[in-house]
């Protein structure tokens, strides 16, 4: 089990350690059953494509463990824009600008989208695969009387016909307008 507060790695199995202490346990129990082997072409910077093969078992494994505890505790917009703002965040590591002032600012970004990321991941290291099996938090969004879309759930289901009415407004006044523009 891995545990996080504010999006960091805190702990494994409930022993309280440093993240350089993190990597280096997830390097070999996970490195052990496979996993975090890559083989991939990558566009390097200069525009050749390379073949590389990378291991990276504490890295896989720590990705895949924040990003499922993200799903319970990140809001969409938040989750779908830190998306983006991680692709970029890779990109300028990769061309090696680290100490970059843009780099600077999506740590600032990062950090504060991370700042509800606390809670425990329970994961399988086998086959090659991190897989997680459970995740718990205190910050969790998630509620089960409201995701059940069954009988005695908390949900209001009758709003959901002035939503998707809502929601799809912009779409009906445009197949509007492509038939009139058609006709004309």
């Amino acid at each position: 089990m891995l545990t996080f507060a504010a999006g960091v790695p805190v702990a494994i199995d409930g022993r309280q350690l440093t993240p350089l202490e993190i990597i280096t346990e997830l390097n070999q129990r996970a490195g052990a059953q496979g996993v975090g082997r890559i083989d991939m072409v990558e566009d390097r910077l200069v525009g050749i494509k390379s073949r590389e093969i990378y291991e990276a078992p504490a890295a896989i494994t720590l990705i895949t463990a924040h990003s499922e505890l993200e799903s319970v505790c990140v809001e969409l917009d938040l989750a779908r824009f830190k998306r983006g703002v991680e692709q970029r965040w890779t990109e300028l590591i990769y061309d090696g600008l680290w100490f970059s002032p843009l780099k600077r600012a999506l740590d600032a970004f990062i950090a504060e989208a991370s700042a509800q990321v606390s809670g425990d991941v329970r994961m399988r290291l086998h086959g090659g695969q991190a897989v997680v099996t459970g995740r718990r938090s205190d910050a969790s969004l998630y509620d089960y009387a409201l995701a059940t879309y069954d009988t005695g759930d908390t949900f209001d289901q009758s709003l959901s016909k002035g939503f998707i009415d809502l929601w799809g407004l912009p779409s009906k006044i445009a197949a509007i307008r492509d038939r009139r523009v058609a006709g004309a």
